[in-house]
């Protein structure tokens, strides 16, 4: 009983942020791209929902890693000895630079 009380909450909640996604996408297109874009029709609902789903499946897919994911990260990192550490980061270092500028100055 206790199991399915938990799924229907979680189920609810899932149901709720769509909810109010679908709103924030409702707002943001009706605020913006219709004042940056002329011939831009205001959403209703129904399609911001659908904009919102299209977006997902087009660039970020379902995969459902949302809140715990980073967590896993964490521990493995606690669980690294420090020369694992400094070799990882030793490998990150200069992610996010333009080519060419890896080094350091």
């Amino acid at each position: 009983m206790r199991r399915k009380a938990w799924f229907l909450g979680k189920a609810v909640l899932i149901i709720a942020a769509v909810a109010l996604a679908a709103g924030a996408v409702m707002l943001l297109w009706n605020s913006v791209v219709t004042t940056a874009l002329t011939g831009a029709h205001a959403l209703d609902y129904v399609h911001a929902l659908g904009l919102l789903i299209l977006c997902r499946l087009l660039l970020g897919g379902f995969r459902g890693r949302a809140f715990g994911y980073r967590r896993g990260h964490w521990e493995k990192w606690q669980a690294m000895t420090p020369e694992e550490r400094e070799a990882l980061s030793q490998r990150w270092q200069g992610c996010g630079r333009p080519r060419g500028q890896n080094e350091r100055s």
